[in-house]
């Protein structure tokens, strides 16, 4: 079905004229500037559109061009992406685009091969800043794609395998007509995001159902075929949410974590992860073993006063279920810690800081937003 030459133009060309009608209004389709579109994707990568749009909106406010983005310091470009998680996505952007400042005099390369090596620019990324920006007929493949694909043409190979990744990159190379290829791999994503759903596919109102494979063999709900993910493990953790006492009455004690790893550089509260077999739910074995490790980490005790809240956060590896303890410390003196750096954060001072979002979560709960 794939190899049909009037099946392929039926597709394209039925694709392209219900895109020309029904393209959603986005902010980075205002124009074809590839630092944009660049930025979008990014954004974008395992994130809603509805999510993206204001974060779009405050990141190109803040950085509208590459010598903005290349030339800021890296507290503030975490700053702006804070709440959108993955943050390894904002540092690889920043660093791929101080490479273009530098090797490129500014301006984004047009070339596979030189786009292709930037730090963070997958094919997928580099499928779509070529074909959306430069109208260059490569194929920009992401799940909704594959989707697409998989049911249209009636593909039952993992879409999780390389393989098959790499037969349907050949097989769009094959649909684009020419000269289309920004709005053509804009109207395959944006017919897997509006209408070739993964759950319910609105068929009915799909501009290729007439010829489409899966449809017609009755499997469009079991396609595409996808290997389950390894599900994310399970940490238990304790929070330590410390109030200042004297000058730093009103105050909580916060950490800046690694350079490197989870959330690199990224503050938050000190947290505690729990020994297997360990429920947090038992307050008083939690506050012995605060004690404990708050005793191995410095020689400031804490008053551990009261649960808080309990919470949790889903990272694509980890998660985390983590009960808030308020606490006070006994004195003023700064704790010795292994990593990071501690401070004292008063509740308008959020700003200056990058936290990720089960922080700022925990600390909205605590201080009102």
């Amino acid at each position: 079905m794939a190899g049909d030459k009037d099946n392929q133009l039926f597709f394209s060309s039925r694709l392209l004229e219900w895109f020309a009608q029904y393209q959603r209004s986005l902010p980075w389709r205002e124009n074809k500037d590839p630092y944009r579109i660049w930025v979008s994707e990014i954004m974008l990568q395992q994130t809603r559109v509805d999510t993206v749009i204001p974060y779009y909106h405050r990141f190109m406010e803040k950085f509208p061009s590459i010598d903005a983005l290349a030339d800021a310091p890296e507290e503030e470009v975490l700053k702006a992406w804070e709440g959108l998680g993955y943050y390894s996505r904002a540092r690889n952007l920043q660093t791929a685009v101080r490479e273009v400042k530098e090797l490129y005099g500014g301006v984004v390369p047009d070339q596979p091969n030189e786009i292709s090596s930037l730090r963070g620019v997958g094919p997928y990324t580099a499928g779509a800043i070529l074909s959306i920006a430069f109208n260059k007929p490569e194929p920009a493949v992401d799940g909704n794609v594959m989707r697409v694909l998989s049911r249209f043409f009636l593909i039952e190979e993992d879409i999780m395998k390389p393989a098959t990744r790499k037969v349907m990159e050949a097989l769009v190379r094959e649909l684009i007509p020419q000269g289309t290829a920004s709005d053509f791999n804009q109207a395959l994503m944006e017919l897997g995001a509006l209408v070739c759903t993964p759950k319910s596919p609105g068929c009915l109102t799909c501009p290729v159902m007439e010829q489409c494979a899966g449809r017609i063999a009755g499997q469009e709900l079991v396609l595409p075929i996808k290997k389950k993910a390894k599900p994310p493990r399970d940490e238990y953790r304790i929070a330590l949410l410390i109030e200042g006492n004297g000058d730093n009455r009103g105050r909580i004690r916060i950490r800046q974590r690694p350079e490197d790893g989870l959330l690199a550089k990224m503050w938050e509260l000190p947290h505690i992860l729990l020994p297997a077999g360990m429920s947090y739910d038992n307050n008083e074995e939690n506050r012995q073993f605060i004690g404990e490790q708050r005793l191995a980490e410095s020689q400031n005790p804490l008053v551990i006063m009261e649960p808080l809240m309990n919470i949790d956060h889903v990272f694509s590896h980890i998660h985390w279920f983590m009960r808030v303890y308020r606490c006070r410390e006994e004195s003023v003196e700064l704790p010795s810690a292994d990593y990071g750096d501690y401070t004292w954060l008063a509740a308008g001072e959020r700003e200056r800081y990058a936290f990720p979002n089960v922080f700022v979560r925990i600390m909205e709960a605590y201080w009102g937003k």
